[in-house]
């Protein structure tokens, strides 16, 4: 079917991207920038750059929408955004709390051993 036009995603609430592919692409140029302002040594950094960039090489490569659902495996290209967008504003929150810092003072001797 050359040139059938995707009508709806059958997910309530989430309608059609008309430029999916490019929309996609926009969302982790911003999420690249917001990650870069962060120390590189910062866990959440490397690991949400890396994924960003093993799905950025993705939307670069492939041509079609359906090639990028299928190589993300992570539902419709409308999830996969709403997904980067969702990131988008995490790492935006995470830049503002800076989580990477010391603590403020000592946490409590048995604050992290589980079962008290």
């Amino acid at each position: 079917m050359a040139g059938a036009v995707k009508q709806t995603t059958r997910l309530v609430g989430l309608s059609v991207a008309p430029n999916g592919r490019e929309t996609l692409r926009v969302v982790y140029d911003k999420l690249r920038k917001v990650l870069a302002m962060m120390p590189e040594d910062a866990a959440y950094r490397k690991y949400t750059t890396q994924i960003v960039e093993e799905r950025s090489h993705i939307v670069s490569t492939e041509r079609t929408v359906e090639g990028i659902e299928e190589k993300i495996n992570c539902g419709q290209i409308e999830e996969v955004i709403m997904q980067a967008k969702s990131e988008l504003g995490l790492a935006r929150k995470m830049l503002k709390w800076q989580p990477w810092d010391p603590l403020i003072e000592e946490a409590p001797e048995r604050q992290w051993k589980w079962p008290i």
